[in-house]
């Protein structure tokens, strides 16, 4: 009689009626014979507790749990309407169009459709977001308003096509283009900007004046009367006009590109280093094809530095032009390892480390190393605060460096080639890199302590090695020829660092010794276009402190 007054558990969920209660009668008791008529008691309490929030998530999680339950219509009709709301609200077309992913069939898709449509015309009437152009023509490819927005985009990337890699992307984004022309005759300015800053007033004249779009070319008559003057003036007579003037220490363009392919390894990997020299873009060409083509290391090496050198000197948008006209060229046709190392050294020279580094690698192969890859790595790995992957690619230079003094043959009997002998001072000088990247990453405590100490005497037997048969090597040398220059031989880089002491001493007296134009060409010439950091910096501060004309 007693358990018979004791409320079942149902009754006990129904008597406190609330969500809790009945979840917890339904997973204390999941096979009762009340347990249907609890669930739809639950149902009805989620429903009302989320028409009470009213809100997105509200109805979401109710939908989510009871997706079939009776009031999941009237859930979803909520839901809608909450959303339609809120679209209406924001009024953009990702909004509207997010509406109606979410709900395609609904009570008010033709109104946020025509909302959709309102909203796109608004943007597209002020649109200047490229990649939303971009989208809008991916998602409505049949959009009669669709050349209306490959115009936009057409006129928008144009807009921001402010150098020559950009003025080439556009060429290929946009082959029909309606500024295609205008694309062209900008790159064509670069291009005679170049031969006017390279002191080569005569072809750029001629450039100019053979090719069709010449005419376009409004600013150059007053680009060419200033380069006819500043020629004028690096022309006169005065010795200290000649003095202040990077050539005069130089030899002539024309001497350097025969060295380059003169029997001598040590003639070829001087004359890239003093062809370096030369601000012109006409050096460019033969410093890319003694990187390419070369075989001795130091000569690719000098190569690679002298390019450095030269486009840091050019103007800026004269060194992008040159490096992109060449880069696209080489894009349509790099299909050897020599044709990818060029192509990496341009991505190099432009900055772009990730890609460059991503070329080198394709130019690598690791069962013939190329030392002047792996010297490019050891660098780029510095620059990336990678000091331990630079001290892998230094230890990859020493084993190469290593390799070489093994291999090549010095004998009294054979005789010693000169190659060899040259071969053997870039396994010297390779080794010696090789021996300063590992220390610097020693320096910089980086992890693997163990292994760095290893790579370190690696590199070090490395460089004992080569030193011991080069020397052996040049004594032989020598014996043959008593006047043969050895690796040691710095006349080119003598020379070159008395011309930089010469030419800051002969910038510093032109303004009091030379009329003031004149003089302050040449310091405007030397801080723009001098081959020498040190001599810009000077030319700057001169420039600075001279009285306005």
């Amino acid at each position: 009689m007693a358990s018979g007054c004791v409320p079942s558990p149902y009754e006990r969920a129904t008597q406190v009626d609330t969500v809790q209660g009945y979840r917890d009668f339904l997973r204390a008791n999941p096979k009762h014979a009340d347990a249907d008529a609890a669930e739809a008691r639950l149902e009805e309490l989620e429903f009302e507790d989320a028409k009470r929030l009213h809100s997105v998530i509200a109805y979401k999680r109710f939908l989510e749990t009871y997706p079939e339950a009776a009031q999941a219509r009237t859930a979803r009709t909520l839901l809608e309407g909450l959303r339609f709301n809120a679209a209406k609200e924001a009024n953009t077309a990702s909004a509207w169009r997010q509406f109606l992913a979410d709900h395609p069939d609904g009570a008010h898709k033709e109104e946020a459709r025509a909302e959709l449509l309102s909203c796109e015309q608004r943007e597209l009437a002020d649109g200047t977001d490229a990649q939303r152009l971009a989208s809008l023509l991916r998602e409505a490819p049949e959009d009669p308003r669709r050349q209306e927005l490959e115009a936009r985009l057409d006129d928008q990337a144009f807009a921001k096509a402010t150098g020559a890699t950009p003025l080439f992307a556009y060429l290929k984004q946009y082959p029909a283009g309606r500024h295609r022309e205008e694309a062209r005759v900008r790159l064509l300015e670069l291009e005679v900007e170049g031969l006017l800053v390279s002191g080569l007033v005569d072809e750029a004249e001629a450039k100019v004046k053979g090719h069709p779009l010449g005419p376009k070319l409004t600013r150059f008559p007053a680009r060419l009367a200033q380069a006819r003057a500043e020629r004028a003036a690096l022309q006169r007579p005065e010795p200290l006009v000649r003095a202040s003037l990077p050539g005069h220490y130089l030899r002539g363009v024309e001497d350097l590109q025969r060295a380059l392919v003169a029997p001598d390894p040590l003639d070829r990997w001087q004359a890239a280093q003093e062809l370096g020299q030369h601000v012109t873009v006409r050096v460019l060409d033969p410093l890319l094809e003694a990187l390419r083509s070369a075989r001795n290391p130091l000569i690719r090496q000098n190569a690679l530095a002298s390019l450095r050198t030269v486009l840091t000197a050019l103007p800026p948008e004269v060194a992008e032009y040159e490096v992109a006209s060449r880069l696209e060229g080489l894009h349509e046709r790099a299909s050897s390892a020599e044709m990818y190392l060029t192509e990496a050294a341009l991505l190099d020279l432009r900055g772009q480390l990730e890609l460059a580094a991503t070329e080198y690698q394709r130019a690598f192969d690791a069962g013939s190393p190329d030392p002047v890859v792996l010297w490019r790595w050891i660098h780029i790995r510095e620059e990336r605060k990678q000091s331990f992957s630079a001290a892998v690619a230094a230890r990859q230079l020493a084993l190469w460096a290593q390799d070489v003094a093994r291999e090549q043959p010095v004998s009294s009997e054979g005789g010693v080639p000169l190659a060899a002998a040259r071969q053997l001072c870039a396994a010297v000088v390779d080794a010696r890199l090789a021996t300063q990247a590992i220390a610097r990453a020693r320096a910089a405590r980086t992890e693997f302590s163990e292994d760095l100490a290893t790579f370190e005497r690696t590199a070090t037997d490395a460089l004992r090695l080569a030193d011991a048969r080069l020397a052996d090597a040049e004594l032989l040398l020598r014996q043959q020829t008593p006047n043969a220059r050895t690796c040691a031989d710095e006349q080119v880089g003598e020379r070159l660092a008395q011309g930089v002491t010469e030419r800051s001493a002969a910038l510093q007296a032109v303004s009091a010794k030379l009329p003031q134009q004149v003089g302050r060409i040449l310091l405007e010439r030397a801080k723009e276009r001098d081959p020498s950091p040190e001599v810009r910096a000077l030319a700057a501060a001169r420039l600075a402190s001279a009285p306005k004309p």
